[in-house]
């Protein structure tokens, strides 16, 4: 077991860190084009088929960007595809929700409380909900509310809090936030590989064929660029969720996922705005303000009923009847109970510190792998060893994970 929970630890960092790589290149390029796209104009020297063009200054040197809805008369060989960032991070962020809660449904997917269902069946929802984001998304896209900006946006702002409010009765309030990213991240990355990318390859395959290109195809890919820029901030906050149960773990949870995607909405238009030289609508920041404190309002509410964990996994049961059980549930009572609570006792600490609750010895066994990376082969908790756990401690709780994993 010690060289399993090591290499899937690693595992875990490595995944995440490739996610969070991906994702800093694909949202970067979104950022880029959209401004650039905002910011061109229209000059008299602007050559045939040109729709406008942009001068920037970067790195010592000046750029002169021109843009074609179709293309120019003349097609270079060599074209810069944007989209292999958009599959990466799809792919990193999937394969980081399988390994971390697929893979511990039990732990970070499923919450009794809230839904008793095998492990399958919460992951099974947890697929069937995220391909039901893009399916309900393009067929909005495509019918004729798909022709009015603030129409469609409002029908998939209704779907976006429902599948809030929806997801927080189903899984864990942090696997509820994840999966509202997963929801819209999928939204995002599919706009990419089902529409934006396919139309350009038909507008190459028509210029190199000799014939003219309907610009129609421009036009639809950059309605779903300009949504996933809309949509880009709210997904942020949504893999950063995980670290604040003030955000995940309150009763009113799904209410500021809602609450999330109007703030990001607002300050992603006053950027656009700005880049479309078309005003500077500081109000956005006000409402954005406003919105925030409501925000910290509602967390303030009825937090989620944790309950004592009574039911241990398999794995738990085989941990409780290691001879190094007792004592290691013992120090985890004696450093970390007063933080790792559901009303926790120690002085500035409000929450459970990422919701992890420590306080029974069933607890406990069910986060023995936890447990042991974070205090046992690491010194990251009690955080500055601020409850003096012992070396002691420390090396009966890495012996009683080896001898549970024997």
């Amino acid at each position: 077991m010690t060289d399993y929970a090591i290499f899937w630890e690693w595992l875990s960092f490595a995944v995440r860190w490739t996610h969070v790589v991906t994702a800093i290149a694909w949202i970067g390029s979104s950022f880029y084009f959209i401004a650039l796209d905002l910011g061109l104009r229209k000059t008299p020297s602007l050559p045939p088929l040109a729709h406008g063009e942009e001068w920037q200054v970067h790195g010592g040197g000046f750029y002169h960007i021109q843009k074609y809805l179709v293309a120019p008369e003349f097609l270079p060989e060599h074209l810069t595809w944007f989209k292999w960032e958009s599959y990466f991070t799809w792919l990193s962020g999937f394969c980081l929700l399988v390994v971390v809660y697929y893979v511990g449904a039990d732990l970070y997917l499923i919450d009794r409380n809230v839904l008793d269902v095998p492990n399958w069946v919460a992951i099974f929802i947890s697929l069937g909900s995220i391909g039901l984001g893009w399916l309900l998304y393009d067929t909005l896209c495509k019918s004729p509310l798909g022709n009015s900006t603030y129409g469609l946006m409002g029908v998939l702002f209704l779907i976006l809090v429902a599948m809030a409010w929806a997801y927080t009765q189903v899984f864990t309030g942090r696997a509820a936030m994840l999966h509202m990213g997963a929801f819209t991240a999928t939204i995002m990355s599919a706009n990419v590989f089902m529409v934006i990318i396919p139309n350009q390859k038909i507008v190459v395959a028509d210029l190199k064929a000799g014939r003219v290109p309907d610009a129609k195809y421009g036009k639809i890919a950059k309605q779903r660029s300009l949504h996933n820029n809309y949509l880009t901030l709210p997904v942020i906050f949504f893999m950063l969720s995980s670290h604040y149960p003030l955000a995940f773990a309150t009763e009113w949870n799904w209410l500021i996922a809602a609450l999330i995607f109007l703030e990001g909405v607002l300050i992603r238009h006053f950027f656009n705005t700005r880049h479309a030289r078309k005003g500077n609508p500081t109000w956005t920041w006000a409402a954005a303000i406003v919105i925030f404190l409501m925000i910290a309002w509602l967390s303030s509410g009825p937090k989620l009923p944790t309950g004592a964990e009574t039911v241990p996994s398999p794995q738990a049961a085989v941990l409780m009847q290691s001879p190094h059980f007792e004592a290691a549930s013992n120090a985890v009572l004696a450093r970390c109970s007063m933080c790792h609570t559901a009303e926790p006792v120690w002085e500035g600490v409000v929450e459970a510190p990422k919701n992890v609750i420590l306080d029974n010895p069933v607890a406990i066994a069910n986060r023995a792998h936890d447990v042991a990376i974070q205090s046992g082969y690491s010194h990251a908790m009690p955080p500055g060893n601020v409850t003096e756990m012992t070396d002691e401690e420390r090396a009966v709780i890495v012996a009683w994970f080896r001898e549970g994993g024997k």
